[in-house]
């Protein structure tokens, strides 16, 4: 048997052959083109038919594991092009009649010929899940009775999809020839003739997944889990890959594609600890899939459990029967980072300690703070991963949950550099970080109690930016070097739900408190405006006052004093 890797080019009619017997492994994804990719096809086909009449059409490649003079093909890329053309040529073939509907069915379903020992079948058989609700509604052209289903009731997306292509491609052909038979079958004879698809075939199992991340050049992006799953569940044994093929999938729902993506992201630097050099493929092969004992366990012990800890800590949702609302608390506020590299850690720790409810608060509240640390200091990609990698270590030391993780804790450092920041010229942070500080001040004051929407969040300044020299606060505040001392810092600052108003923002200090910062009802949801509310003057000395006591606030809540 040769190993060679070998491509052709061949038209539609010979793609739909006794040639080609397609089969789509239980391991590889649902059928997932929507109409959006459905449509695109059909009008680039259509438009392609109209412009050119003489030229060939080239809708890209497929890859798949075959020998030299067998028909089976199983395909490892290219299962969304050939379930779409399917529906196509099968819409198409239900438009006909006769001789002309049998002849069109043939590049649909093998009719069967003894003397060749072909026996009936369809051309392409999908996943399990789907083929029997493919070949009895699609290849059977059973049009009007699949379009009348209820999608609620089916049984999963891939046959939403299946069903939503067919009724759209239906409609582009009325609409596109109006019933007409003749233009019809004109069309149907340049899908046949002159659209090619490059079939590039392999019996190596290796080198397809190797051409397959290659030549994934059209249609739905492939993300790298798809290509880890085809390698991952292509170990296991045949009689157990259903099983782990189901448990994958139901993960992947779980998640959600994008979310599962960043699980392998997360899982990858749980193991690796170091920042990615090369593509998360390449990566988690090597950094994973060599140290996890078998394919089985991976899934079962690795992505399991860590896609659970996952969806605990991005939908903040521990459940236990004491210090589940702490725990869900801070998973709220360490989602309001701009940045997921805190992720593996609290991962890492929900997995291994998901019964031990006082060590996961313990630990996440070091770690929201390390977190709101570095996001609020302004560190970058690489200092956040140097800083995260040793938390990631210690945590998986034998024995870690006896001692406190030392990693997680801030420096002494550390503490000066925060507290340093928060007694500056906050305005001046960029606004993800302004706007998270203010926010995570604002939940210290109300002890937790208060919810935002940082959505509808402005930031305004009490003591105007600019000051003319004759208003009021220009004899409160008649020393521009004062003014700019404090103008920015975070006692200057209010949180407010409303649009930011030019105007308001230079009135004197009591109208800007009736009218602009109380809003409509005189009141605010958030307590650092509230306090502004309440205080009657706003001086040298009330701000200096109101600094003090933020600061302190901040320094006991994040425990930013070192003990000495």
């Amino acid at each position: 048997m040769t190993k060679k890797i070998s491509g052709a080019e061949y038209p539609l009619c010979k793609i739909f052959s006794s040639d080609f017997d397609y089969i789509i492994p239980s391991y590889q994804r649902p059928y997932a083109w929507t109409a959006v990719q459905a449509s695109e096809l059909f009008d680039d086909l259509h438009d392609f038919f109209l412009r050119e009449p003489e030229e060939s059409y080239f809708l890209g490649s497929i890859v798949l594991i075959k020998d030299e003079g067998r028909s089976h093909a199983e395909v490892i890329d290219g299962q969304q092009r050939l379930t779409t053309l399917t529906i196509l040529l099968a819409a198409l073939s239900s438009k006909f009649t006769g001789a002309l509907r049998a002849d069109f069915e043939n590049y649909i379903r093998e009719p069967g010929r003894p003397s060749q020992g072909l026996k009936p079948k369809p051309r392409l058989t999908l996943r399990e899940r789907d083929r029997t609700f493919f070949a009895d509604h699609v290849q059977s052209l059973q049009f009007d009775k699949l379009i009348t289903l209820d999608p609620a009731q089916l049984d999963n997306e891939s046959q939403q999809n299946i069903q939503a292509n067919s009724r759209l491609l239906l409609d582009r052909l009325d609409k596109a020839f109006n019933s007409d038979t003749d233009k019809l079958c004109a069309f149907g004879a340049f899908l046949v003739q002159r659209c090619f698809l490059v079939a590039v075939s392999t019996p190596n199992q290796q080198s397809a997944f190797r051409v397959f991340s290659v030549l994934n050049s059209r249609g739905l992006d492939l993300l790298p889990t798809d290509i880890i799953k085809s390698d991952v569940i292509g170990q296991i044994p045949h009689s157990k890959q259903d099983e782990y093929t189901e448990k994958w999938e139901e993960l992947e729902v779980q998640t959600g594609r994008n979310g599962f993506a960043d699980l392998f992201s997360h899982i990858r630097m749980i193991y690796a600890r170091t920042k990615a050099r090369r593509t998360l493929i390449e990566e988690f092969k090597d950094q994973v899939l060599r140290v996890v004992p078998s394919p089985e366990k991976l899934v079962s012990d690795v992505i399991e459990p860590y896609a659970e800890a996952y969806l605990t800590a991005r939908n903040a949702q521990f459940v236990a029967t004491e210090n589940a609302s702490d725990i869900n608390f801070l998973l709220r506020w360490l989602n309001r980072i701009d940045n997921s590299d805190w992720f593996p850690s609290a991962i890492l720790c929900l997995a291994e300690n998901k019964n031990v409810p006082q060590y996961v608060r313990f630990f996440l509240h070091r770690l929201e703070r390390l977190a709101a640390y570095m996001h609020i200091c302004g560190k970058n990609v690489n200092e956040r991963i140097e800083r995260y990698a040793p938390v990631l270590a210690e945590l998986q030391l034998p024995g870690s949950k006896q001692a406190p993780i030392k990693a997680v804790e801030l420096t002494a450092e550390e503490k000066r550099e925060m507290l340093g920041v928060l007694d500056g010229p906050i305005y001046a942070l960029t606004a993800r970080r302004r706007n998270y500080l203010i926010l995570r001040l604002d939940s210290f004051l109300s002890d937790g109690a208060a919810t935002y929407d940082p959505n509808l969040l402005t930031i305004e300044h009490v003591l105007p930016q600019t000051v003319s020299s004759d208003t009021e606060w220009a004899a409160i505040w008649p020393d521009p070097v004062q003014r700019e001392q404090w103008v920015h810092r975070i006692a200057n600052l209010v949180p407010l739900t409303q649009k930011r108003n030019s105007q308001a923002q230079n009135y004197d200090f009591g109208m800007k408190k009736s009218a602009y910062f109380g809003g409509r009802q005189g009141i605010s949801s958030y307590v650092l405006t509230t306090q502004v509310l309440d205080t009657a003057e706003w001086t040298p000395k009330t701000i200096q006052e109101r600094q003090s006591m933020l600061l302190n606030v901040m320094a006991e809540k994040w425990e930013l004093i070192n003990q000495n």
